[in-house]
């Protein structure tokens, strides 16, 4: 008979983007296999609330422990994300390694009484560095990639540059030049790279991480084979890379606000079919006024109904997520709201995933953040791609250019520059977007009847899924 195998999950801090695959992977993973316990390791973040469960599918074998705080290390200076995030997860190692000593068996008990054996660690992307507990414990390592084939693709390909061919990544990204990057069919602009590519401290922190990647003993990805073919057989053709099982698309397709939601949907019920374009930019999405009043200006010349989830920025300096108006009118032109009160509406935070599959929705102008491009896709939405940060550029370029199932509204956008996209531009990307009849529309619906297949029985990830069980 086979023993009960525990795997310890420790996804990003604080970042819902990675929270969220990675407890639909553990779902996914129990489902497969009864002998199989999940422990998910939650660090906090310093503003954020301790993590609680509130989802009732749940099986009873994946359990979360929330960890003990740990402080960043003092400076005088707010460090870049990523900086901030490996210091922080660097400040937990203790404390994750005091948590799994709890889950261990003790030897003093009889096999049929004893814990689950540990069987490996499940490293989000910014945990790698938890790999030296792992070894402490004499168990494997595996990292979840919450992004795409590409975005990793990219980075085996950089790090490869940097470290055999003596290339400064950084002088790539300041040009203008068209780059041949393996995991793409096109010409690769170096306008549109993850802005984390585009100062040396950062590019150094992630191309370092990338080594810790390759002493993996395999690396799990939300996306599928029929949606990143050619980027997952170059990750595949690479003899130093690890294993790669695609297991997407890991999506949570349920909501957890009902009130807001209910109200969202009824107006939605009201509308015809395919008839909205919904704006959303992901938990850290938010615009200056300037760019709010060219959004507004975009959607009333547009014509078409919308729907647009708008957030207030956080304070400058302050590291700190957007949050709703008190009152919208105070950041809208005047009278917006009152000329579009039969056409349109203005919320703040928005049931994503609830609305996405709503036959009233048409299109979605996003920041094209990988959970909300899989969300899109899975519903057969078409995008109007409007990336903001992190590797967002990367995935409006493969969207728009490589896959076409999106179109532009800005590719090379960045939020922290001081840019303001026109409402002219605005406006182009959303008419485009909802054309009914388009090639980018029949596209994306084939790929959400693939992105289905994928998960179920003889499907490219449910397959994928097996042989990553067989392995732990």
């Amino acid at each position: 008979m086979k023993r009960p195998s525990q795997l310890v999950f420790v996804p990003a801090p604080g970042i819902i983007g990675h929270m969220v695959p990675t407890v639909e992977m553990a779902k996914q993973l129990v489902a497969r296999d009864d002998q199989l316990f999940i422990t998910v390791l939650v660090m906090k973040l310093p503003y954020a609330q301790p993590f609680t469960n509130t989802d009732s599918s749940i099986s009873h074998r994946i359990d979360f422990v929330n960890l003990p705080e740990a402080q960043p290390d003092k400076q005088d200076t707010v460090p870049n994300p990523g900086s901030f995030l490996r210091m922080l997860v660097e400040n937990h190692t203790s404390h994750v390694r005091d948590a799994v000593i709890n889950l261990l068996p003790e030897s003093d008990q009889s096999e049929s009484t004893s814990k689950p054996r540990l069987a490996g660690f499940v490293l989000d992307m910014f945990c790698a560095s938890l790999m030296d507990v792992a070894n402490e414990f004499k168990v494997p390592s595996y990292l979840f990639f919450t992004s795409n084939a590409s975005t990793l693709a990219l980075m085996f390909h950089f790090q490869s540059l940097r470290d055999e061919g003596g290339i400064d990544i950084t002088e790539l990204t300041s040009s203008t030049a068209e780059l041949a990057v393996p995991s793409f069919i096109n010409p690769y602009p170096a306008s549109v790279l993850p802005g984390s590519f585009l100062d040396k401290e950062s590019t150094k922190t992630i191309l370092d991480s990338v080594n810790r990647f390759k002493q993996t003993k395999g690396i799990l990805v939300n996306t599928f084979m029929e949606l990143e073919s050619h980027a997952l057989h170059y990750l595949d053709s690479g003899d130093k890379i690890p294993p790669v099982y695609p297991m997407g698309p890991l999506l949570n397709l349920k909501s957890s606000d009902e009130d807001k939601v209910s109200d969202i949907l009824r107006w939605l019920d009201d509308q015809p079919p395919f008839s909205v374009v919904f704006l959303c930019f992901g938990s850290m999405g938010s615009f200056g006024e300037a760019q709010v009043n060219e959004i507004a200006c975009a959607l009333e010349h547009s014509g078409h109904r919308f729907l647009w989830s708008l957030r207030r920025p956080p304070p400058k300096g302050k590291r700190d997520m957007p949050s709703d108006y008190e009152d919208l009118k105070a950041v809208l032109p005047e009278g917006f709201l009152d000329r579009t009160a039969t056409v349109g509406k203005v919320i703040g935070w928005a049931p994503q995933a609830a609305i996405l599959g709503h036959p009233a929705t048409g299109a979605f102008v996003s920041h094209c953040g990988w959970n909300s491009t899989l969300e899109s896709l899975w519903n057969g939405v078409p995008i109007a791609a409007w990336p903001m940060y992190a590797e967002q550029n990367l995935n409006a370029f493969q969207l728009v250019v490589e896959l076409g199932l999106a179109v532009e509204i800005k590719m090379d956008y960045r939020k922290d520059s001081d840019v303001v996209v026109s409402s002219e531009d605005i406006e182009r990307g959303i008419r485009q977007v909802m054309e009914l009849d388009s090639d980018v529309r029949k596209r994306v619906k084939e790929m959400s009847e693939k992105s289905k297949k994928a998960l179920v029985d003889g499907g490219s990830s449910y397959s994928s899924l097996g042989r990553f069980i067989d392995q732990i």
